[in-house]
């Protein structure tokens, strides 16, 4: 007997709080960015979408989804910088929150008290932008490199209601996560980071390479200056000695020290390999408890990892006290 056809599994979606499901309303978009439009265009299928191979085209639909989603008014970011897709980010934060939630049972993340740390925010500022417009927490935002928390800082002070949110801290010491920027009676509900992909400048272009050489295939044109610039990123963006694994390795080593300071830390994992490399350092340390958590985006499926060093009761006695 001939087997039947395997169906197709459709996509997975975005988390279901995630406004960002489905096609983008171009048009909706257009209205409150008008600088989008130059940028609209039509598909072989009919339909109208922007060029994402185009750094500008991508800048102005982020412009444009972070003004009439979450009442951002001026976002640039310099050109050599990453520039972020919302909707996975928005999902990070979605997430977290989630985590938040349950394991401080609380009614609602929605508070102004919960308190955050971004680790390496860099000069999109995105994770505190997200997170202080959809539930008002409160940030300190860090970096290594002076210029992107320049950059922070002029959208910080363009967008009143980020004003008094997001604080900026550089971070001098290179090889250091929370040393120097955790001080002595400090409290954050939550850390989060997206940590450094590759493991050296070389390996990070050779990825670039492979980006551009895929998209321009599928368009049958040859690379553009555009193209490359699109998937630019500054050096502390791409890589690290080591990679993702040891960045977030190192990471998880220095919050012993922070254990009682930080309710639960959280690193975004690329790649799907460094899952049990990481798991067995956490099963190493004195963590009381951590987890792995799957999200999706079409056929694109990322995680974070967040691990905490608080039991169940700890984390209760340090909720955040008043739900806006």
């Amino acid at each position: 007997m001939k087997k039947p056809a395997p169906q197709k599994s459709k996509p997975r979606s975005l988390h279901p709080r995630n406004v960002h499901q489905g096609r983008y309303d171009l048009a909706a978009l257009c209205q409150v960015n008008p600088g989008l439009e130059p940028f609209i265009t039509t598909n072989p299928a009919g339909l109208e979408t922007i060029d994402f191979h185009n750094p500008q085209a991508v800048v102005a639909l982020n412009q444009s989804l972070l003004k009439k989603y979450y009442g951002i008014d001026y976002w640039h970011i310099p050109e050599q910088a990453l520039c972020p897709p919302i909707p996975g980010r928005a999902d990070y934060i979605h997430y977290l929150a989630d985590l938040l939630k349950d394991r401080y049972a609380i009614r609602s993340p929605k508070n102004e008290r919960v308190r955050v740390l971004d680790v390496g925010t860099g000069a999109s500022l995105i994770y505190p932008i997200l997170g202080n417009r959809l539930y008002g927490w409160t940030f300190t935002a860090t970096d290594i490199e002076a210029r992107s928390l320049q950059s922070a800082q002029v959208i910080i002070d363009n967008n009143a209601s980020l004003n008094g949110r997001i604080e900026l801290m550089l971070q001098p010491q290179r090889r250091s996560v929370f040393d120097g920027v955790i001080q002595p009676g400090d409290f954050f509900h939550l850390t989060l980071c997206n940590p450094p992909f590759h493991a050296s400048a070389d390996e990070a272009q050779q990825g670039t390479q492979r980006k551009v050489k895929n998209l321009s295939s599928k368009r049958r044109q040859p690379p553009s200056a555009a193209d490359k610039l699109n998937f630019g990123g500054q050096s502390n963006e791409l890589w690290c000695p080591g990679g993702e694994r040891a960045f977030v390795t190192r990471m998880m080593r220095e919050s012993e020290t922070y254990g009682q300071q930080v309710g639960w830390f959280s690193s975004l994992v690329s790649k799907s390999d460094n899952l049990s490399a990481l798991k067995k350092v956490l099963k190493n340390s004195k963590v009381a408890d951590f987890k792995v958590v799957t999200m999706t985006q079409g056929q694109k499926v990322s995680r974070f990892i967040a691990w905490t060093f608080m039991t169940s009761e700890e984390l209760r006695r340090h909720a955040p006290s008043t739900d806006v």
